[in-house]
């Protein structure tokens, strides 16, 4: 177990160092979605890691709010509390938002927050359980564009169609500046052609899927985007590598993946005017040799299999190996997802064996990391 622990270490190691190959020259770094805190799913990020985390990737600075926590009520007031003290710490590395529950004073608490230094707003529709056409949100989004400061709202999985509410919103408060989470895969089609083109709407890019984000890219122009990792969720170096392959892959250049990476997020964190997009570079289709996408495929039927820390019972993973031995080009991406996938098969076949709780949820997250990077190098490798 230990072997191929080190072997994953390694793996890691070369992918961390791949990236500095990858980014332009002089980019700077700004993570636009991370947490900090506990959540009640489990997933902890306390400050110290978060920063180490951060500063590891060659982030300079984060937009940074809490969990889902286990002390929530009321108002999430002690945890914005704590992530005020965090940003403190951090000696301005982290850029503290504010988090509301529509349900417990959230007016009340946002302005609390903001006049003792909070720079956002985080809402979380699906987490808080209310829908964007609730009547509370007009006095939020007032305070945020009166403030002149962004809100940044879940747009990931677990959400209903969101685009035609955020949209009346927007035109109501047309000031304000919004990020929307999770590259908006909930409703990507419609908040696309809502907001493409509208200076002060972004669109972060911590999700899952290279294919979701060459998307997004073919319908975003690259000034609304925004690199974001999801700590503690989102890992690295896959957060990272998911971007710049894929941005390399879209085809932007250096300048704009300077903006996406880091110099966007900072015009934002400084309250200046957001630049004035452009038009989209993505592709709109993607021609790929058969062999990575047989391995994507399966490796998208493994994924939620990790995630739930189930076994294999289908086999995917194991299939998604065996492809990487066809012989029709794409040797070298072959090979290099075929180590990814070795490691993770080991991993998840010796999960089970693993008395210690922890060391099991460990090992479980180190092999989606390697699954991850499989995936990424499926979809954003040129034959």
């Amino acid at each position: 177990m230990d072997n191929i622990l080190e072997r994953a270490g390694k793996l890691f190691d070369r992918y961390e160092r791949e990236l500095a190959e990858l980014l332009p020259p002089g980019a700077e770094l700004f993570d636009a979605h991370v947490h900090v805190g506990r959540d009640i799913d489990g997933f902890v990020a306390p400050p110290d890691e978060l920063v180490a985390f951060l500063q590891r990737s060659g982030a300079t600075r984060a937009f940074a709010f809490c969990l889902d926590e286990p002390d929530r009520h009321p108002a999430f007031r002690a945890a914005n509390d704590r992530t005020l003290a965090a940003a403190t710490a951090s000696g301005g590395m982290l850029i503290p938002f504010v988090r509301l529950d529509l349900s417990e004073s959230p007016l009340e608490e946002a302005t609390r927050a903001l006049d003792l230094g909070a720079r956002g707003i985080k809402l979380h529709p699906r987490a808080q359980k209310f829908l964007l056409d609730d009547e509370r949100l007009a006095p939020i989004f007032a305070l945020a564009s009166e403030r002149r400061v962004p809100i940044l709202i879940h747009g990931g999985r677990g959400m209903p169609p969101m685009a035609a509410h955020l949209r009346r919103l927007m035109e109501r408060y047309p000031d304000t500046t919004l990020i929307v989470a999770h590259g908006g895969i909930a409703d990507l089609a419609a908040l696309s052609e809502a907001f493409a083109g509208k200076a002060g709407a972004f669109f972060d890019s911590s999700m899952w899927s290279a294919v979701d984000l060459l998307d997004l890219l073919s319908r975003v122009p690259p000034e609304q985007i925004l690199y974001a990792s999801d700590y503690p969720y989102g890992s690295q170096p896959g957060a990272l590598t998911l971007l710049v392959r894929t941005a390399r892959r879209a085809g932007l250049d250096d300048e704009r993946l300077r903006d996406v990476l880091g110099r966007s997020a900072a015009r934002i964190a400084a309250a200046k005017p957001p630049l004035e997009p452009t038009r989209p570079v993505g592709p709109g289709a993607l021609e790929q040799p058969l062999t990575l996408l047989r391995i994507h495929h399966y490796l998208t039927m493994a994924t939620p299999l990790l995630w739930t820390r189930q076994p294999d019972t289908t086999g995917a993973l194991g299939l998604a190996l065996n492809a990487c031995a066809e012989r029709n080009g794409s040797v070298e991406a072959r090979e290099r997802i075929a180590e990814l996938l070795s490691c993770a098969c080991e991993l998840w076949r010796l999960a089970p064996e693993l008395d210690d709780e922890g060391e099991r949820w460990r090992q479980s997250r180190i092999t989606l990391r390697l699954v991850h990077l499989a995936a990424i190098m499926a979809v954003t490798t040129a034959d």
